[in-house]
């Protein structure tokens, strides 16, 4: 083998080398194939949620979005709308890890919501519902959203102001 490299002019050798390590770059998924266009907090109310086809008795039909909830039976809460840039392959087995820091309460609580990704931009509403959140008029004071790989590897996160302080 040492050979056939000694044989290659040193351009084509240097090239060579280059070009496996661009291949073996690409071929993980890196933190930037997978970021957060934009994460927007607020409140939702069942009501939101409603399509005329529920009055029929269809089920709750998402309107496209990716529905997480910490209760799934309860539809108002407090959510964050998350859109999602996925510039690789659909990845299942992630993590939305989401830390709220409310203003009765200065630890952050923890909620984890499994779910897939697709490929492209998926729209999130991920809500604290129930009571997991004490009501319409209360805010988070600061909040962390991380996107975790199956591994536990963070692939994305986004967070308020107020959090990095």
């Amino acid at each position: 083998m040492s050979d056939l490299n000694a044989n290659l002019p040193r351009r084509l050798r240097h090239f060579l080398a280059g070009l496996a390590l661009a291949c073996l770059a690409a071929s993980a998924v890196s933190a930037a194939d997978i970021s957060f266009v934009r994460v927007w907090p607020g409140w939702r109310t069942t009501d939101f949620f409603m399509r005329i086809s529920e009055y029929f008795g269809a089920p709750e039909d998402p309107g496209g979005r990716i529905l997480l909830r910490t209760h799934p039976g309860d539809r108002t809460g407090c959510y964050f709308v998350a859109r999602v840039r996925n510039r690789g392959a659909a990845e299942t087995g992630v993590k939305f890890v989401l830390s709220v820091i409310a203003p009765d309460n200065p630890d952050p609580r923890v909620f984890v919501f499994p779910s897939d990704l697709p490929a492209g931009e998926p729209v999130y509403e991920i809500g604290l519902t129930g009571g997991d959140w004490p009501g319409r008029k209360v805010y988070p004071v600061a909040w962390q959203l991380e996107l975790q790989s199956p591994d536990g590897r963070t692939l994305a996160t986004s967070q308020s102001f107020l959090w990095s302080k």
